[in-house]
């Protein structure tokens, strides 16, 4: 299969095309600035032929044309054609309650997904403006969401409650969720496998070091708390 991941932000887009039969990136790449005059698209292919293209990007989904127009392209792309294309996958911020796994993107997923958006109002509107271009010029591909807070909803409520009169938790849905738990799962069961541990029966510290930073106690695979 042939999937593209978009990580969409406020004013840019990640992305990667992956071949997972062959577990291969295909090409990966960053759109930034976009609705400033200077925005860009920085493409590199797995054999090293990297571009970068100026132009006026205007909003999410004119950045998610040009991607598109630049993977299928003859002298820098990667796909012959978008029928190529097998399935798109999302990162999105906050899940809240609701998404507790990755999961298929419908019309009630995505309603859902907008209830969340005060939970992250930073984070949250970017991310559904590339789940929202994709549906418009790709609507027969399907889409997922893979959640940052879906690892941490194993939490015990002794550990995600705030010391909070419980009215605010009931009314506004305030609590600790937990963030960069895509990275805290991949991390712990990868350290797994190097020091050759028994997922089911490992207790494991991981940290998550970047612009934003968070650790979390994995325990079994699951997560048992977080630092957010």
């Amino acid at each position: 299969m042939k999937i593209l991941v978009l990580n969409c932000g406020s004013s840019s887009i990640k992305y990667q095309l992956f071949n997972t039969e062959k577990k291969e990136v295909l090409a990966k790449g960053i759109i930034e600035k976009i609705g400033l005059n200077s925005a860009f698209i920085k493409n590199e292919r797995n054999d090293g032929n990297t571009i970068k293209l100026e132009g006026e990007i205007v909003d999410h989904q004119i950045g998610i044309e040009y991607l598109l127009g630049v993977l299928i392209s003859r002298n820098h792309g990667s796909l012959k054609s978008l029928e190529e294309l097998d399935a798109v996958g999302h990162r999105v911020v906050h899940g809240a309650e609701k998404f507790k796994s990755s999961v298929l993107i419908t019309d009630e997923v995505i309603s859902k997904m907008e209830e969340c958006i005060d939970l992250a109002p930073l984070h949250n509107p970017p991310n559904l403006k590339g789940i929202y271009a994709m549906k418009s010029l790709l609507p027969n591909v399907p889409q997922a969401g893979v959640f940052d807070t879906a690892f941490h909803q194993t939490m015990e409520p002794y550990v995600f409650m705030y010391a909070l009169p419980y009215s605010l938790y009931e009314k506004y849905k305030i609590r600790r969720y937990g963030f960069h738990g895509t990275s805290h799962r991949y991390v712990s069961a990868r350290a797994c496998e190097i020091l050759k541990l028994n997922k089911e029966k490992s207790k494991i510290i991981t940290c998550h070091l970047g612009n934003g930073s968070s650790i979390a106690a994995v325990k079994n695979g699951k997560s048992i708390d977080t630092s957010k």
